[in-house]
C-alpha cells in the first residue's frame, strides 16, 4: 500500500497518493482468473454483480486468493473456485501471467491461469451466497455468444477479450 488511506472497509480501501485516488483490496488478497476448456468448449459463468446494480455479467471463472485461507496458493484457489463455480475440477493449473484490468483506478491485478485435465464432478453454481449460471460455449461461437448476451443486457467482463480473436486469446 502506498499513500494515505481515505476510507477502509472489510474488503477494500480508498487511497490517496498525491493527486491520485484509487481502490485496493485489504489484506493482500488478490484474484485468480481461470481460462478453462472442456471438449472444445470454453467454460464461462454468468452472475449478478452488485457494483453493476445487480446486472448479470458474463465472465471467466475467478476467485480471490487468500480471502478465506491466508496460505492459499493461486493454483489451489483456481481449482477450488473452478469446482465451486462450474462443477469442473482440473488435474493441474498453468500460470499465464499477471494482468491489471483498470490500472488508472484500481490497484488490483489478477493472475490468469489455464486449467488443464478437466473433469466434471458436479453442477457448479457457486456457494450458497452465489447464483452462478455455467455456460459451455464452443470456442468458434464465443463471439456470437457474447453478442447474444450483450443483446440480453448482460454486462461483459473485459477479460473475455482474451477469447474474441486476439492472438493473446489463443491458448
Amino acid at each position: 500500500m502506498s499513500g494515505i488511506v481515505e476510507w477502509e472497509g472489510k474488503w477494500i480501501r480508498i487511497v490517496r497518493d498525491g493527486r491520485w485516488e484509487f481502490v485496493e483490496r485489504c489484506g493482500g488478497v488478490h484474484a485468480v482468473v481461470i481460462l478453462a476448456e472442456h471438449e472444445g468448449k470454453v467454460i464461462l459463468v454468468e452472475q449478478a454483480r452488485v457494483p453493476l446494480g445487480n446486472r448479470k455479467c458474463l465472465e471467466l471463472p475467478a476467485g480471490l486468493v487468500g480471502d478465506e485461507d491466508p496460505g492459499a496458493t493461486v493454483e489451489d484457489t483456481a481449482i477450488k473456485e473452478l469446482e465451486e463455480e462450474t462443477g469442473f475440477t482440473a488435474t493441474h493449473v498453468e500460470r499465464l501471467g499477471e494482468f491489471f484490468s483498470s490500472p488508472g483506478m484500481v490497484a488490483e491485478g489478477f493472475t490468469l491461469v489455464r486449467a488443464n485435465g478437466l473433469t466434471r464432478i458436479g453442477d457448479g453454481g457457486g456457494t450458497e451466497h452465489e447464483e452462478i449460471e455455467v455456460h459451455l460455449v464452443p470456442r468458434p461461437d464465443v463471439a456470437a455468444f457474447v453478442e447474444q448476451k450483450r443483446a440480453e443486457d448482460c454486462a461483459i467482463d473485459v477479460k473475455l477479450l482474451l477469447l474474441l480473436g486476439s492472438e493473446f486469446g489463443r491458448p
